[in-house]
């Protein structure tokens, strides 16, 4: 998997080499860890907006810019989370309807 940092926004993993780094085989991650680590970053993406979005309503020190960045940033990864969760859902069932 090749590291790629866009910017502000955090690290995103791209499988270079295909679906079969996913499978658990040599050194690549197993399938459930993948969405752990994903999981774990949307919902600390959501916590540093929270903080931010707290800090600033009680008067502390922050810029506005620097908050609704941390409050976008955790929305779109929710969304992507969203749209990836709804994927695994629909495969999860077309697999479950195939006749063995």
């Amino acid at each position: 998997m090749t590291n790629v940092s866009l910017g502000n926004i955090p690290n995103v993993y791209i499988p270079t080499t295909g679906a079969a780094d996913l499978g658990g085989g040599a050194g690549g991650a197993s399938f459930s860890d993948v969405l752990k680590s994903a999981v774990n970053t949307v919902d600390s993406l959501h916590d540093n907006a929270a903080k931010q979005v707290g800090n600033l309503m009680q008067g502390g020190t922050g810029d506005v810019n620097d908050v609704m960045v941390a409050v976008e940033k955790a929305d779109v990864s929710f969304q992507l989370m969203m749209q990836v969760r709804n994927k695994i859902v629909s495969a999860y069932q077309d697999i479950e309807k195939m006749q063995f």
